[in-house]
């Protein structure tokens, strides 16, 4: 079955067309959660992966039965580089496994704010290093 058919399949399964984004900035992840991949660990580029990959299995599994699919945004991911990376990874197999679509947007050349994450990634320092 191709993309497009899964994905129709799903929404009509769930009878919700929405996909939700997941465009983890730290800034947006309760305390509480940072603060446990933060406390006492050396590298902060692993801190802040472990912290988005909790968050999102925790959304993940709050809405996997109502919505059919997830859309990571690569360049949130990316600016924390090969951790980053591996929370993408991670996150992209933990939702397949949930039994959602996923669809990566790795897209180049978008928004303001996205811009800016794939600048940090590339060009320039995240507040981590």
């Amino acid at each position: 079955m191709n993309f497009s058919d899964r994905l129709a399949e799903q929404i009509r399964k769930k009878n919700n067309p929405t996909v939700m984004g997941l465009d983890p900035k730290l800034e947006y992840i309760p305390s509480s959660i940072k603060d446990r991949h933060f406390s006492g660990n050396a590298d902060p580029f692993k801190a802040a992966a472990g912290s988005i990959l909790e968050f999102n299995r925790r959304l993940i599994d709050a809405v996997h039965d109502i919505i059919p699919a997830v859309k990571p945004q690569l360049a949130y991911y990316e600016m924390y580089g090969t951790e980053g990376l591996r929370a993408f990874c991670e996150t992209v197999s933990y939702a397949k496994g949930k039994g959602m679509i996923v669809i990566a947007d790795g897209k180049r050349n978008d928004i303001g704010s996205t811009a800016e994450a794939y600048a940090a990634a590339y060009l320039g320092d995240t507040f981590l290093n």
